[in-house]
């Protein structure tokens, strides 16, 4: 069954007491149904985070005035915050290379709606993936990238995001590190597969460092991207245990799978408003 459209307002705010009753108090006086609330109170920074989602049909306004008649309350707490609506479909442009194990798996899971998204283009620096992109009814986009082109190859990656009304861009193994001014320009709205469990074994060949190291564990992260290479904000993790007989060969299958949902863990936190950005590190709601 289909849950019924809600909005999410998602916020952080200087810790103070207080905070949850004004939200709920907000909502109460104008017959806003609560279907969902979380919160954390981060005493490193001494900021409150709070995602909650409010059934739009309990609301007599729609989301505009929503917005509108909300904005006193964030003011008064000095919120960072917004609101979304659940009919909306985020829309997601795809970067890859020639590995596509993480966007089969994508396509597969925006083909049959488990991934509620827009999907306007996959652009990518090889043309492997036309075929499969294509196959999908999806505007595909060849972008070679080169030492000798990357300022021009960057500016055409950036058009076409802006132009397709791209809100999040999706590294699904795309083996190419970002300028600092494009990561500047679209801070959270960039996310990233590394194909390693995070701090450990960043940049290229992480299956070859940890099978060198002899890990127990291999693993993947899900983070955002930041200029600093595989140090953005994680969203999300997990590990498979390997042990000495395995090859790289076997490291790197293992990490596939791991590398796969992963992705799509972190996309959905991210899509549903559930992340929120505490200096290098995240709040998930």
């Amino acid at each position: 069954m289909d849950r019924p459209r809600y909005y999410t307002l998602r916020f952080s705010c200087p810790d103070r007491v207080g905070i949850v009753a004004r939200v709920a108090s907000f909502f109460a006086e104008h017959g806003g149904w609560i279907l969902r609330s979380s919160q954390h109170s981060d005493e490193d920074s001494n900021r409150f985070f709070m995602r909650v989602e409010v059934r739009a049909d309990s609301l007599s306004f729609h989301l505009s005035e929503l917005r509108r008649r909300f904005e006193p309350v964030a003011e008064e707490l000095d919120m960072d915050w917004q609101i979304s609506d659940s009919a909306v479909k985020k829309r997601v442009v795809i970067l890859v290379s020639k590995q596509m194990h993480c966007i089969y798996d994508l396509l597969e899971r925006w083909q049959s709606r488990e991934l509620e998204i827009e999907i306007p283009c996959v652009i990518s620096n090889h043309a492997e993936a036309r075929g499969l992109v294509e196959w999908h009814g999806i505007p595909f986009h060849h972008v070679p990238v080169s030492k000798d082109n990357k300022p021009e190859a960057w500016a055409e990656i950036e058009r076409l995001f802006v132009e397709s009304g791209g809100e999040a861009m999706v590294l699904a193994r795309f083996m190419q590190i970002l300028p600092a001014d494009l990561c500047d320009r679209f801070t959270g709205r960039i996310l990233n597969i590394h194909h390693s469990f995070l701090p450990s074994f960043v940049g290229a060949s992480p299956y070859l460092q940890a099978y060198r190291r002899g890990v127990k564990q291999v693993g993947a992260t899900c983070h955002y991207v930041t200029a600093d290479l595989d140090q953005g904000p994680i969203i999300d993790q997990d590990v498979t245990r390997v042990d000495h007989g395995d090859t790289v060969k076997d490291l790197i299958r293992y990490g596939k799978d791991i590398e796969k949902a992963v992705l799509a863990r972190g996309l959905r936190h991210h899509l549903e408003d559930r992340v929120l950005i505490s200096g290098r590190r995240t709040v998930v709601l």
